[in-house]
């Protein structure tokens, strides 16, 4: 046989003995639908009004929930909230990864990561330049942990780099609102008492807040990473000061977001900027997590550069970022943790067995349901056999439209299913995940029972044409709005009694429901109490008609 047959054979997938072959499968994730332990008028999930899901609810036999966060996705304890990019992951994988934050603990407790060329890349500039990093500063552990920061500032230091700086996003999302000073008097501390065991210059040179500054994804909004260029590398921002504490504390006056804050930048006694980017530097982005530095990536690394005017390009430059955030791309060149192997994934399989696949979202998703959903890789695995449509999402804060793209979404989607083209139909639904990030109980409860009435027509169009369908989530948010006492789970109040809203995900399992006419009678839900995210994949293949790899996590498919 030839190498590309040989190929062809390693990946083929024999029939599913009950379920058969052939008619259209429609698999749906609400992006960040939890059920939560907590059912309150806080629970944006439990108080929207949602017949579809009810329904989905209502039989036992084919409704279950499985774990999306902590080691059930490849991150290192069951404290740790899953997200959307390590969910896709392992929803497309079938398998369990090291992920984001494990990954990098493994590297920097082993030493490797300072062994590693990433870091040999940037430590000749220690000496004789400034080290900048950039990036979260948060132990949310989504996008970045500030435990791993101080470390390699520590490491740094302790390597020789004389000149530390360091350029500061305030978080509120994956950690509580106006939680920012903490953090920020925290790092000056350690700094300071950095200063006191190897003498050096260590700094907060600049920041603002992630939703204005440097941390946009999907190209939606190019103006923050300007703002974000302007402060970090020109030292140019609108809000000035002597210290980060005091910019911060300036920017909060009107009771802003810690995610919100407007850029600012550390001045000196002479008025000029403690930590402007200069040509010889080296910069380290210090998120793991790569949707939301992908674009300040490319402008550090590309020459060819038009999305705004970046005035000075700091020349001969060591640009690092902690983790490469797109393989494809290979952005950026140098990174100091190398990403999972992530081989194998559905997608390929499908793709090497002539299976053909839809999959749709708006921007704020369209690259979980394709990038991560095939394994951190841009692009097609065959484009004959594979369509991924994009709708652009509206710019603007998702509480002011809470309906997002779900009516575009719900109409591609049963579009494709009607074209009898595909095999396998995947729909993305950013809703609930996006206005649950604001903060807005009534925004995102409008959003999660738009979402449910669109998930409903989508349903509708798989009973018309005798399908299949799997409806399941990648992590948890919209189900809990509140932050709570950790010991009796009551909403926490601020002086006026208002209750302080929860922007992050939760830890809640996520629910997984399948039907549709084409389904035989004797299929229902069982598989492991333990299941989580990864055992999806099988399930979504067998579904398809398909036995799943061996190697996959098993399907929770039970037949009578």
């Amino acid at each position: 046989a030839s190498e590309g047959e040989s190929m062809v054979a390693d990946f083929a997938l024999g029939p599913h003995p009950t379920i058969p072959k052939g008619l259209p499968v429609c698999v749906a994730i609400i992006d960040g639908y939890g059920e939560n332990e907590y059912k309150d008028e806080f629970n944006a999930v439990h108080s929207a009004k949602t017949p579809c899901f009810d329904r989905l609810r209502s039989d036992a036999s084919r409704f279950r929930t499985v774990a999306a966060h902590g080691p059930a996705v490849g991150l290192p304890s069951m404290d740790d909230m899953g997200n959307s990019e390590v969910g896709h992951n392992a929803l497309g994988a079938g398998k369990i990864y090291a992920q984001g934050a494990k990954l990098v603990d493994l590297n920097i407790k082993s030493g490797q990561l300072f062994q590693d060329e990433g870091w040999g890349y940037i430590k000749s500039a220690f000496a004789t330049s400034t080290l900048h990093f950039i990036g979260l500063l948060s132990s949310g552990g989504v996008h970045s942990r500030y435990d791993q920061l101080i470390a390699m500032v520590r490491r740094a230091a302790s390597d020789g780099a004389k000149r530390i700086r360091l350029h500061v996003l305030t978080d509120g999302r994956d950690v509580p609102d106006n939680t920012g000073a903490e953090y920020i008097e925290n790092l000056e501390k350690d700094l300071r008492e950095l200063e006191e065991t190897i003498p050096g210059d260590y700094k907060i040179a600049s920041g603002g807040g992630r939703m204005k500054v440097t941390m946009d994804r999907y190209e939606a909004d190019w103006a923050m990473v300007e703002r974000g260029w302007r402060a970090h590398v020109l030292g140019e921002a609108p809000t000035t000061s002597a210290s980060a504490i005091e910019a911060y504390r300036a920017l909060k006056q009107g009771g802003v977001s810690d995610q919100n804050i407007g850029p600012f930048v550390v001045v000196g006694a002479d008025g000029k900027p403690v930590g402007a980017i200069q040509d010889g530097d080296a910069v380290v982005i210090s998120n793991f997590r790569s949707d939301r530095v992908i674009e300040i990536s490319k402008a550090f690394e590309y020459s060819d550069f038009a999305h705004f005017d970046r005035v000075r390009v700091p020349q001969n430059l060591r640009f690092v970022g902690l983790m490469q955030y797109d393989g494809d791309l290979k952005l950026p060149t140098h990174f100091l943790v190398p990403p999972p192997a992530i081989c194998r994934t559905s997608g390929e399989y499908l793709a090497r067995n002539g299976l053909r696949t839809f999959a749709c979202s708006e921007t704020q998703k369209f690259g979980h349901v394709t990038f991560f959903w095939n394994g951190n890789r841009s692009g097609y695995f065959d484009e004959s056999l594979e369509t991924y449509v994009e709708i652009p999402s509206d710019n603007c804060s998702f509480d002011e439209k809470p309906m997002m793209k779900a009516t575009e979404i719900t109409d591609a989607g049963i579009a494709a299913l009607k074209s009898k083209r595909f095999d396998v139909c995947r729909i993305n639904y950013a809703n609930p995940d996006m206005v649950g990030h604001t903060g807005d109980l009534q925004a995102t409860i409008a959003a999660v029972e738009h979402c449910d009435a669109e998930l409903g027509r989508l349903l509708a169009a798989v009973e018309e044409l005798g399908g299949v369908f799997l409806v399941t989530s990648d992590h948890g948010n919209a189900d809990d709005m509140v932050q709570r006492a950790k010991k009796t789970g009551k909403a926490v109040v601020d002086a006026a009694g208002k209750p302080l809203p929860l922007t992050s995900h939760t830890l809640a399992p996520v629910p997984v429901a399948i039907g549709g006419p084409g389904l035989p009678a004797g299929v229902s839900l069982g598989g492991s109490e333990k299941a989580g995210l990864a055992n999806i994949t099988a399930t979504m293949m067998n579904l398809m008609g398909l036995e799943a790899p061996a190697d996959y996590e098993q399907s929770l498919i039970a037949v009578a």
